[in-house]
């Protein structure tokens, strides 16, 4: 679910809500730029960095909120719709933060009359190439841009930064674009987190404490098992959940360079699938849970299937960051979240574990 949706779902739900987004971070600060959190009566969702400044924060947007109450009641002009403000915070000398930093936030106030907008943001084609951009004063509805696709006339600097997405990648980085003379300046940020796609081949008990340790994580994950009641009852929100007889005549309906992890409850299973992945050749990583005997043992059965050297030298078995000990699921399951948090952070191949 991506940021205006939860706005929207949460509208449906308690009605007014405050987004409170960092859009300047400079010096040492709690959070980087585009970190963004909600307030509103349903709590509070996320954070920009807890402490002093995010006490502030939350008590400046439960006022903004109380305000709109009051205005709801007296006026009914689109004056009172997108309601945006920035506040400067010094982390050391107002708020006595040992960060020694400062940040810019943005207030923004969304209502039930600006539900149905942005129910059709979040409904967006093509979630990671799109961008939601919006002035830092108020009245301007939010705006979205597709990389390759033509759009409204925004500022000159708007523009030119949006012409300058590399072709074929991601939406653009967060960002805040200064405004020429009287102009104000605009906010730019991706409409979904940058997530990898993770396939998890098996429901068991490490299967399932990987679920939960990857939760809030940027993975999209899909979760793939062949029993019938493999599965959990409660699966969090978000999880793709694909129950087949045959995991392994999966593979060109699951994700494209996704990473791939299995986990099943059966050798020969985990063997067909390390085979069908590696023979495919469209991932992102491969990592198989067991001991180096089991990989010793798997790498002369797939030479035998075919798959050549350079394709072998690809399977990471064990799993896991070295050094995390222990074989209770939730070690195992933390050791490898750290594991591909380390290859999503560095963009390369995760060290292989010693499990």
């Amino acid at each position: 679910m991506n940021w205006p949706e939860r706005i929207a779902e949460r509208i449906a739900r308690q009605g007014a809500v405050m987004r409170v987004t960092v859009i300047r971070a400079e010096g040492s600060t709690p959070r980087e730029i585009g970190a963004a959190m909600l307030v509103g009566a349903g709590g509070i969702e996320d954070t920009i960095g807890g402490g002093a400044l995010e006490q502030q924060a939350i008590a400046h947007a439960l006022g903004l909120l109380a305000e709109a109450d009051t205005r709801m009641l007296l006026v009914a002009a689109d004056d009172a719709l997108w309601h945006r403000e920035c506040r400067d915070f010094a982390l050391g000398p107002s708020l006595g933060q040992c960060c020694g930093g400062a940040v810019r936030l943005l207030f923004e106030r969304f209502t039930r009359r600006e539900w149905a907008a942005l129910a059709d943001i979040g409904r967006s084609a093509e979630p990671h190439s799109v961008v939601v951009l919006r002035p830092v004063t108020a009245g301007t509805p939010l705006q979205i841009a597709i990389q390759g696709r033509p759009g409204p006339s925004w500022p000159a600097n708007v523009s030119r930064a949006l012409r300058d997405w590399p072709e074929g990648g991601a939406a653009a980085a967060p960002m805040l674009l200064p405004g020429r003379k009287a102009e104000p300046d605009w906010f730019v940020e991706p409409l979904a987190s940058p997530a990898l796609p993770l396939v998890l081949h098996g429901a068991g008990h490490v299967g399932r404490a990987l679920v939960r340790a990857l939760e809030g994580l940027p993975f999209c994950v899909t979760w793939v098992d062949a029993r019938p009641d493999g599965f959990p009852t409660a699966i969090a929100p978000g999880i793709v959940v694909r129950h087949v007889a045959d995991p392994a005549a999966l593979m060109k309906t699951l994700p494209e360079r996704a990473i791939h992890l299995v986990m099943t409850h059966s050798h020969p299973l985990d063997l067909a699938i390390c085979h069908a992945v590696l023979r495919e050749d469209n991932f992102r990583f491969l990592g198989l849970i067991g001991s180096q005997t089991k990989r010793a043992r798997f790498l002369k059965r797939l030479r035998e299937l075919g798959i050549a050297e350079t394709q072998l030298s690809r399977l990471v078995c064990p799993i896991g960051l070295p050094g995390i000990d222990g074989k209770q699921p939730a070690v195992i399951a933390v050791a490898v979240a750290a594991q591909l948090l380390q290859m999503a952070s560095e963009g390369g191949r995760p060290s292989e574990g010693s499990r």
